[in-house]
């Protein structure tokens, strides 16, 4: 009997859009089951497409793909696309001679719109085939993905800028926040990030406490309102300004990355709307695999290794350039001190 019985039946996103939404919580695990036993034998950038799985398939479940484009930054976050988009039987063959790029690449499928590696690029580009699709007098929707720390790149800034400045280009930008690029994220957009999330779990609760104080008798409404009063006086420490906002950007969320509920609404509900549209989704990097849950950073990008626990199957003996690299910078930093 086959493991992955959904996923064998499905070779399109046509075939995708077949499957009840009760099931594609299985599906998402049949993908990871897949990626995972594949990359095992075959090394890859594993757990960047782990925690990516349930957004592609709400992706390709709501939009009417190819027709309309999604654009994947960093695209080592395309394993899953590639494999709901007519790719499975050949996804062993994955970065190896005559097989799979293991990147988007508009030579290997209609469905990779653009060609991307690293990284900051998606919104440019986004925005280019978006005004394309104008000036031709064309009607398809244009998504970029952007994960993995790109969102901190100059470019990526760049474009959200040009892009904001135009108000009525219908674009979505997908922030993929899972608060790493192969390592941590550091800087302010990271700590920005975190505070919209401290943000929005603020707002719930306080939704909560309102609820609680109204149905106080007698006393309730006077609480609440010393409640909102001292609510006034926090906020501004809890609760940012949407930068996104600011730039042109209708910002929306953020959006719980790997609960199909979430983000199925929210995509039907903004694939009509007009104008640039930022969905924040946070997902967690590595989802799916005990080991590179626990340590991302090493199963970003990985070697053949045994499931069960982990482990590398066959160490290189040989010093890959970046050992090289950075041993011999370390042996010039200690011979000259400036």
């Amino acid at each position: 009997m086959t493991m992955t019985p959904l996923l064998d039946q499905i070779n399109s996103p046509a075939d995708l859009k077949k499957v009840p939404q009760a099931s594609l919580p299985q599906l998402a695990e049949e993908i990871r089951d897949f990626i995972i036993k594949t990359i095992s034998n075959t090394g890859g950038h594993l757990a960047s497409s782990l925690g990516v799985v349930e957004l592609t398939i709400a992706l390709h479940y709501i939009y009417n793909t190819p027709v309309d484009k999604i654009i994947w930054d960093v695209g080592h976050q395309s394993y899953a696309h590639k494999i709901l988009t007519g790719r499975r039987d050949r996804f062993h063959l994955m970065r190896q001679e005559d097989g799979l790029s293991g990147f988007p690449n508009i030579e290997e499928s209609e469905y990779d719109c653009f060609g991307t590696g690293h990284a900051s690029t998606s919104i440019s580009a986004a925005l280019g085939i978006a005004e394309a699709r104008d000036r031709l007098e064309q009607d398809f929707n244009v998504i970029a993905v952007i994960g993995d720390g790109a969102l901190g790149g100059g470019m990526a800034f760049e474009a959200l800028n040009h892009a904001g400045d135009f108000e009525k280009k219908n674009l979505t930008v997908i922030v993929n926040d899972n608060k790493m690029s192969i390592s941590p994220n550091v800087g302010a957009l990271s700590s920005y990030l975190g505070r919209i999330i401290t943000g929005a779990r603020y707002n719930r609760f306080k939704g909560e406490v309102e609820a609680l104080l109204k149905s106080i008798p007698s006393y309730g409404d006077q609480m609440l309102w010393h409640a909102k009063k001292l609510q006034e006086r926090i906020k501004a420490f809890v609760v940012p300004e949407v930068i996104f906002q600011e730039l042109g950007f209708k910002y929306v969320g953020p959006i719980e990355g790997h609960n199909f509920k979430h983000l199925l609404e929210t995509l039907n509900n903004v694939r009509n709307l007009r104008g640039p549209i930022l969905i924040h989704v946070v997902t967690k990097k590595g989802k799916g695999y005990n080991p590179s849950e626990k340590d991302a950073a090493a199963f970003h990008g990985v070697s053949p290794f045994y499931i069960s626990n982990g482990h590398v199957k066959k160490h290189n003996s040989q010093p890959s350039y970046t050992d090289i690299f950075a041993k011999t910078l370390i042996h010039l930093a200690k011979k000259d001190p400036k």
